[in-house]
C-alpha cells in the first residue's frame, strides 16, 4: 500500500462522527434515560469559560499541571462543567503522573467514545453522554482493576465535595 493511501485512509476514520454510547442508565433494577442537552453555539460561549469552550466544545487540551483538580484529595464526585453529569467518584481517582485528573473507570453510561487520528496514531477520544462535551482520552496503562486511565481535562469537570 502506498504511503498516500495509508494516509487517506486514516483522514477517513477520522472524519467518522461521533457516536454516543447508550444514554439509559441503571438504578434499583429501573431503566432512567439520560436527557441529552444541545445549545447553539452561542448559548455554550455564555455558559463557559473561554477555555472550557476551547476544551468542550473543540476538543482542546488544557496545559499539563495546570488544573487543581489534579491534586483534589477529597471525597466526592467529579461532574461534568458543562451540563453538571456525575461521571468520576474520587475512589476511581488516581495520581497517574501525567499533569491531568486521571480515573481508572467511570459511572455508568456517561461518555460515549470515538477514534481520534489527531496525533496520526489512534487514541480513543471520550465525551459526555448528556451534552457531547469532550473531556479527554482514554489509555491502556492505568492501573488494576480495569488497567485503564481515563486522562480528563480538569476545567472540563466540577468537584462536589461528599457531604459532611
Amino acid at each position: 500500500m502506498k504511503r498516500r493511501t495509508f494516509l487517506n485512509g486514516l483522514a477517513g476514520f477520522a472524519a467518522v462522527p461521533f457516536l454516543p454510547a447508550a444514554h439509559a442508565a441503571t438504578e434499583g433494577g429501573t431503566t432512567t434515560m439520560i436527557d441529552k442537552l444541545e445549545l447553539s453555539d452561542d448559548e455554550w460561549k455564555k455558559r463557559l469559560t473561554a477555555d472550557q469552550y476551547r476544551i468542550l466544545r473543540r476538543e482542546g487540551t488544557e496545559a499539563p499541571f495546570t488544573s487543581p483538580l489534579n491534586d483534589e484529595k477529597r471525597a466526592g464526585t467529579y461532574h461534568c462543567a458543562g451540563c453538571d453529569l456525575p461521571l468520576f467518584t474520587s475512589d476511581m481517582k488516581f495520581d497517574s503522573g501525567t499533569g491531568w485528573p486521571s480515573f481508572y473507570t467511570h459511572l455508568p453510561d456517561a461518555f460515549g467514545t470515538k477514534r481520534d487520528f489527531k496525533l496520526l496514531w489512534p487514541r480513543t477520544e471520550y465525551h459526555c453522554a448528556r451534552c457531547g462535551g469532550h473531556h479527554g482520552h482514554v489509555f491502556n496503562d492505568g492501573p488494576p482493576p480495569t488497567g485503564e486511565r481515563w486522562c480528563n481535562n480538569g476545567l472540563a469537570l466540577r468537584f462536589e465535595p461528599a457531604a459532611g
